[in-house]
């Protein structure tokens, strides 16, 4: 991968996860989602019952830059800055500062797909003039 040299060229995407990543957060999380009391947008398109989804794996491999996650208790703290909280939401890290993507109802409007995620996240990056997905 090459260092971008233009300001809209994107270094990484980030995504936080609503959901915490110790055992007892992410145990937590499995059982209520299925009693459907928790619900995570994002988590719903990377992963499967139990584990990454294939699909989303080929996509992020795909993807010209990095696609990193978090949980919401491990993120970095300019990227809880930036987001002021709200999560699920995907950024994309540029040499000026990170920029929000998709938030909470762009990711919940991708119903899970994989595909309608990376169309989401393309258009996302148009409208924001970055390049690099």
């Amino acid at each position: 991968m090459n260092a971008p040299d233009r300001p809209g060229d994107v270094i990484r995407f980030v995504g936080v996860y609503d959901a915490d990543g110790t055992v007892t957060g992410e145990l937590s999380y499995w059982i209520n989602a299925r009693l459907g009391r928790a619900h995570c947008a994002l988590c719903e398109i990377t992963h499967g019952t139990f584990r990454e989804r294939a699909e989303w794996r080929a996509c992020r491999d795909e993807l010209a830059v990095p696609f990193d996650t978090y949980h919401r208790d491990d993120q970095p703290e300019a990227v809880r800055a930036v987001s002021e909280g709200v999560v699920p939401v995907v950024m994309a890290e540029t040499a000026v500062g990170l920029v929000v993507l998709l938030g909470p109802d762009e990711i919940d409007a991708c119903g899970g797909s994989v595909a309608a995620f990376d169309e989401a996240l393309e258009a996302a990056l148009g409208r924001h003039g970055l390049h690099g997905g």
